[in-house]
């Protein structure tokens, strides 16, 4: 199963995706930093570094699963809340990628921020143009028109590319990641696949690790941490604690406890010792301030953080039992984020908690793509069919397993007003996409044309 990363980062999806059992064709990135880091973990000979606007999605065939995380500053709770009007906003460049390789499936992950109600009509067209790529808008259209037109569209009589989309608000900490981290995700599956996505349960509780700190008190007990050192149930906990007992008796809740920084950091040495960890190196400086006090070590830690120049203040920080703080090191952000030990960020302190900041938490990566590889894989039900079957479910019924990209029409009665016909010799040119160069007289082309 091959996999197309965009907007790649340092490859935290990427590496959940092929622990999951894809493989990576190419990985697209503009970050020099995150290119270095993807280098050296995954090989020099697949990355793109550039503008993904430069890169040739027609240079690639056989892609199951297109994957990324287009630029989260457009919609983030701490950015310039720009959206559409924001130059950084690269949904249009992956819903490209879809229509040019018509993957069986793609998944992207987003900040929370996307969600807000600010966004909700743009939120919703970017759905409808990953659920029709191939849509194009017309000529001078906005995309608020094209809106318009998608939303007249009828799924079923629609003869172009199509996909089920689904979007889903997730925490990290529900799926084993030893941090709170609200992400959407957006998965599509073709739609002559015939499976239905369902995003996985969560594995993981807040009910389980609030149970096992202040009714069993097994998580200290694993811990080896002295009674006098451990967390006092208060305030809100109190009544937290009493529900639960209401709720389960004598009974623990089923699923795990959420992970904390201590799980997560349990065989990390302090970095102010000889350790030999070429990425654990103490950084001081930290402090507190109002809203900024840290994560609490006996907790899952509080969001990763990019922000835009580096790492915020007062940001990604542990804090002990005593009120101390200091920064978490690279390799203790690497491990919060579920990164193999061995995986290596690249680049100076703050670039590469950029990069780590920015990463979807590996093991949520790989618990997307074991789902998806059970949906398209394979072994997956609709890949068992007899191929004729496969093939009776192809768009316009064409009688091949490969989805007809050049075939593709559109029976929309307002495609005259806003949507525009694919070209129908999209998929004809060939070259190398890892040493693809826009040439010279077609930079100059379209800078002129954005102008």
């Amino acid at each position: 199963m091959k996999s197309l990363e965009i907007f790649s980062g340092a490859g935290g999806l990427a590496k959940g995706l092929e622990l999951a059992g894809f493989e990576h064709s190419a990985f697209v990135e503009f970050n020099k930093d995150a290119c270095s880091s993807l280098r050296r973990n995954f090989g020099p000979d697949r990355i793109f570094e550039g503008d993904i606007r430069n890169f040739d999605f027609q240079g690639l065939s056989g892609i199951d699963v297109v994957a990324g995380g287009p630029p989260c500053q457009p919609f983030s709770l701490g950015g310039k809340h720009g959206a559409d009007n924001d130059n950084r906003d690269m949904f249009p460049h992956a819903i490209q990628a879809i229509e040019t390789l018509a993957p069986k499936a793609f998944v992207f992950e987003n900040v929370k921020g996307l969600l807000r109600e600010s966004f909700s009509d743009y939120l919703r067209y970017i759905i409808l143009r990953l659920s029709f790529p191939d849509a194009h808008p017309a000529l001078k259209a906005t995309w608020r028109e094209h809106f318009k037109a998608l939303e007249k569209l009828d799924f079923n009589s629609y003869a172009g590319i199509k996909y089920r989309v689904q979007r889903t608000l997730v925490d990290a900490a529900d799926y084993g990641v030893p941090q709170c981290r609200e992400r959407v995700v957006i998965v599509g599956i073709r739609s002559d696949i015939d499976a239905v996505w369902k995003f996985p349960p969560p594995t993981h509780s807040e009910h389980r690790l609030v149970w096992d700190k202040f009714v069993s008190g097994s998580y200290w007990e694993r811990h080896e941490v002295p009674k006098a050192l451990r967390e006092t149930c208060r305030n809100g906990l109190l009544s937290k604690v009493s529900n639960l007992r209401n709720t389960f008796g004598f009974f623990e809740p089923e699923l795990k406890p959420w992970r904390t920084v201590r799980d997560a950091l349990k065989d990390v040495p302090d970095p102010r010792t000889k350790h030999g960890i070429p990425d654990h190196i103490f950084r001081g400086g930290a402090r507190t301030y109002a809203g900024h006090t840290g994560s609490d070590l006996d907790w899952p830690a509080k969001t990763v953080k990019a922000g835009g120049h580096g790492v915020p203040g007062g940001e990604n920080m542990m804090r002990f039992r005593d009120g101390t703080v200091r920064y978490f090191t690279v390799h203790e952000a690497k491990l919060i984020q579920t990164f193999p030990k061995d995986f290596e960020i690249l680049g100076a302190w703050g670039e590469a908690l950029r990069q780590i900041g920015n990463a979807v938490p590996v093991a949520l990566g790989q618990q997307i793509g074991e789902a998806l590889y059970q949906n398209i894989g394979p072994e997956s039900a609709w890949n068992t069919q007899p191929e004729i079957q496969r093939a009776q479910r192809l768009v316009g019924g064409k009688g091949s397993c490969k989805y007809p990209v050049n075939n593709l029409v559109h029976e929309s009665e307002h495609k005259s007003v806003l949507l525009d016909k694919p070209n129908p010799n999209a998929a004809t040119r060939k070259v190398n996409p890892v040493n693809y160069r826009e040439p010279e007289p077609t930079k100059k082309l379209n800078r002129q044309r954005r102008q």
